[in-house]
């Protein structure tokens, strides 16, 4: 643990101030753990929800306050979890506060209003994207009405499906009823940019499942839009269930014509692909995970949140009671992650660019590192490019169609020995 004053100004005088940065705080509270989900986050703590709060409110008024008296304004700010709408009115209304008041988000023009003119984590003058991530089954208008009066402009609600055998499966606490509810309710509370998540590869999901919510969705008309494939990540309920033989998924043939549905149909209404999971109507990308892929410094506050600060990577205790103690002492809880060397920087630049629909910029590469890009990868593009699943367009390499359907296996090729 490391004194909260020193940690900062330590980080601060590697770099100078950046022409964008990020803030993520995270929420680690969950009414049920869903059955595919490894991030931090626990369900039955709810009785340290108010020590939290008290304890993320201090961490935001010294480190928040520290960073945006020295760069200013935070571009995107985001708030994850777990489940950041599980929180009661009182405390939603304390942190978002003390988020306001910190963060000078009170001198912005008015909130809620969208400039769609974005690109790569660009947000509108002086105007933060602010987002919240929300849980349909713990989400009211009430809730809603409080974000978006205390500077919330855009709403991410984890719908997955709208299917509710499905729903029940994966583990989720809502219906697709109160999916639809929930996004008719953030409408109401004047959002003008809301993200819906849904998820194919389910257990038991066939693709007229994925169509049906697919439909639903765009009869809805969120603003962005991202879709995942089920991943079985250590540890979780459902890589316990698969190793007992209890986990049954659509097979691969299945799984490939899903993908390909929305690959196809999300374009097709109006929802440009710029990242490979990402699907937005133009100007509504995620600025805040535009940010993750472009290398843009952000902060991260709560337990488990990690940050991304002069070129140094940091990670705060995921324990929820050690983060309290922690902050009440007068100590930060975080630890300085392994540093990474220059390969690994250059790799993670590379595959990180090339989840974007723009992929790798020569000149920023160049820029970040004095070498060209060629100089280092140079072999490995010609071998993409002859294989059809990288396109190079001068200035940009990015993935093609059939790049972006096999990413591991590209983002692969770009390791260094």
């Amino acid at each position: 643990m490391q004194n909260q004053e020193n940690i900062g100004q330590e980080t601060l005088s590697k770099t100078s101030a950046p022409e964008r940065w990020g803030v993520y705080i995270h929420i680690p509270f969950c009414r049920q753990k869903c059955f595919y989900c490894d991030f931090p986050s626990f369900a039955g703590k709810d009785k340290f929800q108010e020590a939290y709060i008290e304890a993320l409110c201090r961490e935001i008024r010294q480190q928040g306050l520290f960073y945006r008296q020295q760069w200013g304004k935070p571009s995107t700010i985001y708030i994850g979890g777990g489940t950041p709408s599980i929180l009661s009115e009182i405390l939603l209304e304390q942190l978002l506060t003390t988020i306001a008041e910190t963060l000078n988000l009170r001198s912005a023009p008015p909130l809620g209003e969208l400039s769609p003119t974005a690109t790569e984590g660009v947000p509108p003058q002086g105007r933060p994207e602010f987002t919240v991530e929300c849980n349909p089954g713990t989400l009211t208008l009430s809730k809603l009405q409080i974000l978006r009066r205390l500077g919330v402009n855009r709403i991410s609600i984890g719908v997955q499906s709208f299917d509710d055998v499905l729903l029940h499966r994966i583990g989720r606490i809502h219906t697709g009823a109160q999916a639809v509810k929930a996004v008719q309710a953030a409408r109401a509370a004047g959002f003008a940019n809301v993200s819906l998540d849904l998820m194919y590869g389910l257990p038991g999901q066939s693709l007229d499942d994925l169509r049906n919510s697919m439909a639903q969705t765009f009869a809805l008309a969120p603003d962005h839009i991202s879709i995942y494939g089920l991943q079985l990540e250590a540890g979780t309920a459902f890589a316990r269930m698969q190793e007992m033989g209890r986990l049954h998924l659509p097979d691969e043939d299945t799984v490939e014509a899903m993908y390909d549905l929305m690959t196809h149909e999300l374009p097709a209404h109006g929802y440009a692909r710029y990242e490979i999971s990402n699907f937005a109507h133009l100007g509504f990308e995620s600025r805040h995970n535009l940010g993750y892929w472009h290398g843009v410094p952000y902060l991260g506050l709560g337990a488990a949140a990690h940050s991304y600060l002069g070129g140094v990577r940091y990670e705060n205790t995921a324990d929820i009671e050690t983060y309290i103690s922690s902050i009440k002492e007068g100590k930060l809880p975080r630890a300085v992650e392994e540093p990474a060397t220059r390969t690994i920087q250059m790799e993670e630049a590379a595959f990180l660019a090339l989840r974007t629909a723009k992929g790798i910029s020569r000149t920023r590469f160049a820029h970040r590192f004095g070498v060209t890009l060629d100089s280092i990868y140079a072999p490995v593009i010609k071998k993409l490019v002859q294989q059809g699943v990288l396109a190079d367009e001068g200035e940009n390499v990015h993935l093609t169609a059939k790049g972006a359907k096999y990413g591991n296996l590209v983002f692969e090729a770009f390791l260094l020995d």
